[in-house]
């Protein structure tokens, strides 16, 4: 392990992943969330593409076997192992209205560090140190939480999913601005603001094998490699 940290609830981070890195997140105390936005570092107008990411791989949500795609059809990160087995990718992160209307208003001039934290605001803080802002904001990954779709169609969060010490583990395959943040998923109905910790750390990913589990879990996964061999080849 070449780095570990603890994002605790409500803080947010940014990071720089680079090619055949290893970034695992843990669920420390279970039921947590991490938003997650992805840009390549190098160009950030490319991004994390949850569309696409999820046609691919027919899918409606992220698990082990997965790939997530930039906008170029290239990848960006692969999920190598997962033991949670669901991440939402579909319905985006809380914004300060929502925040304040489901835990009040909260403000740093009154709470200072314990104020109520929104994962956009969260977004934006970190995106800003890299030259982006509220045209970089897209749909993003909330690791550790689950979203179903009752018998009416209806979305519903589902309460601790994620199990204590549940971890899920990233191998990058190219380098990746990464914005992370531990605030609450935008659907949890929780009536006090949850600030579930969440465990980061980084070390360097075993190379690829011809039988790798995200290489071959769809057929659309080895031309997304190829795509993103062929970018490393002439960059």
């Amino acid at each position: 392990m070449h780095y570990a940290t603890t994002l605790q609830g409500g803080a947010h981070w940014s990071f720089i992943m680079r090619r055949g890195a290893l970034l695992t997140l843990t669920d420390i105390a279970g039921g947590g969330n991490a938003g997650m936005l992805l840009f390549n570092a190098a160009q950030p107008l490319e991004r994390y593409n949850a569309p696409d990411t999820l046609k691919c791989q027919h899918s409606f949500f992220l698990t082990a076997g997965h790939c997530l795609y930039s906008d170029m059809g290239r990848i960006l990160c692969s999920i190598v192992a997962d033991e949670v087995g669901w991440h939402d990718t579909v319905c985006g992160t809380s914004n300060a209205a929502m925040v304040e209307r489901q835990f009040g208003a909260s403000s740093y001039q009154n709470d200072r560090n314990d104020r109520l934290q929104n994962g956009r605001h969260a977004f934006l803080t970190e995106a800003a140190k890299y030259g982006l802002g509220r045209r970089d904001m897209a749909a993003n990954v909330n690791w550790f939480s689950k979203v179903a779709v009752d018998a009416d169609g209806n979305m519903v969060f589902v309460e601790a999913h994620s199990a204590a010490g549940a971890s899920v583990s990233l191998r990058f395959e190219m380098d990746t601005l990464v914005l992370l943040h531990a605030c609450p998923h935008p659907l949890d109905p929780a009536t006090a603001c949850p600030r579930r910790p969440i465990g980061v750390s980084i070390a360097a990913a075993p190379p690829m094998a011809a039988d790798d589990l995200c290489l071959n879990a769809a057929p659309e996964n080895a031309r997304g490699f190829a795509n993103t061999d062929l970018y490393h080849a002439g960059h």
